[in-house]
């Protein structure tokens, strides 16, 4: 295995940011090797020039690579490289995917079934109830909740997928160590107990005011699709949004009050084609065929079901079921149980057919 030092090395050298790494590890295949080959044979590869040679040849922070291990071993804080197979699998897939990323927390990899919720610091008492009901729908329907662990609609998408007993996901503009904002350090102990937090930059690294805006590619690179609730006309969140769009991922919007700032933004991507949403069954239904495609990949070989899946699973046939005599006879709620058909479906056990009738694959 890689020594983990290198990999960071090669992602705190000055000017050569994750697109360069990547090129040179698909050349070398492991960061050791790229600081033992030659100034002259990387100033000769396209698009490394004598520049980046440069700063590769005469990384000497090595040190300080050394504290920071001993400081991230003792605080519990793993370090994933693009190598190891607990690297997301969907961030892997952007262009720019960091190649070291310091995560508190546990990966997993139904974490790939996930969707973004972001929007305004600043929300309203509608965008409150918002983002709070669909984080707590995707949470139960079994989606994990990605955002940015910022004041406003993140903070409130995270607890509710929490408090809802799901997985959520935080990405920090800081290092893993600096929680922020500072109050949110309780919300980011109970984030790496149910899902985990993540962040590309080394530990110490203050929240300046430029890492957020590329924290957000990985926001959106770690979900099938990004949620906006509510965002002014220069939000934050539309970055994210922009993101999603250039790595192909679906754009989702809460329609808001056209006299509102804080809806001004979401109104605006409903004008250029985002999808409107109203509950979470509007994102399920855009996803569909993305999902179809995970289920369709999906090893179906030793799938562990749990007591209310084995549940439903035996009131079901091959026979197509409409879902209200399933909740009859299931005698669950409405909500829990969609929440569990969904799982069902992921898991390539269960299809839908038109009419929101259910049969076992």
């Amino acid at each position: 295995m890689s020594d983990p030092k290198f990999w960071i090395a090669l992602s705190d050298a000055p000017d050569i940011g994750p697109v360069t790494a990547r090129k040179l590890l698909a050349i070398y295949r492991k960061p050791e090797a790229v600081f033992k080959t030659s100034y002259k044979e990387l100033s000769n590869i396209h698009g490394i020039g004598p520049a980046k040679a440069k700063s590769i040849k005469g990384y000497s922070e090595w040190e300080k690579i050394d504290a920071w291990l001993k400081k991230l071993d003792a605080a519990g804080i793993k370090i994933v490289t693009f190598s190891d197979k607990d690297y997301p699998e969907a961030l892997k897939n952007i262009e720019d995917a960091p190649v070291v990323l310091y995560v508190k927390g546990r990966i997993q990899k139904e974490d790939r079934y996930a969707v973004a919720v972001v929007g305004s610091r600043n929300y309203s008492p509608y965008g409150k109830l918002a983002a709070e009901k669909l984080s707590s729908e995707l949470s139960s329907m079994g989606f994990t909740i990605v955002s940015g662990m910022a004041r406003g609609i993140d903070t409130l998408a995270h607890a509710a997928a929490i408090k809802s007993g799901g997985r959520s996901i935080a990405v920090l503009g800081s290092g893993i160590d600096v929680p922020y904002p500072p109050e949110n350090r309780g919300l980011m102990e109970k984030l790496a107990e149910s899902g985990y937090v993540i962040s590309e930059f080394p530990p110490g690294a203050p929240p300046d005011k430029e890492n957020f805006p590329k924290r957000n590619r990985i926001i959106s690179g770690l979900s099938l699709g990004v949620l906006v609730v509510e965002a002014a006309a220069n939000s934050g969140s539309l970055i994210t949004a922009g993101c999603a769009l250039e790595q192909g991922k679906e754009i989702f919007a809460v329609p808001g009050n056209i006299n509102s700032a804080t809806s001004k933004g979401t109104n605006e991507l409903l004008k250029k084609g985002a999808k409107l949403v109203q509950s979470a069954e509007d994102i399920i239904e855009e996803l569909a065929p993305v999902l179809k495609g995970y289920i369709r990949t999906r090893e179906k070989a030793d799938i562990e079901l749990t007591v209310e899946e084995k549940k439903l699973c035996d009131i079901m046939t091959a026979e197509p079921k409409h879902v209200d005599i399933l909740l009859r006879e299931s005698r669950m709620p409405a909500q829990t149980a969609l929440g569990i058909l969904l799982c069902l479906e992921l898991k390539g056990i269960v299809k839908q057919t038109e009419g929101k009738k259910f049969f076992l694959a």
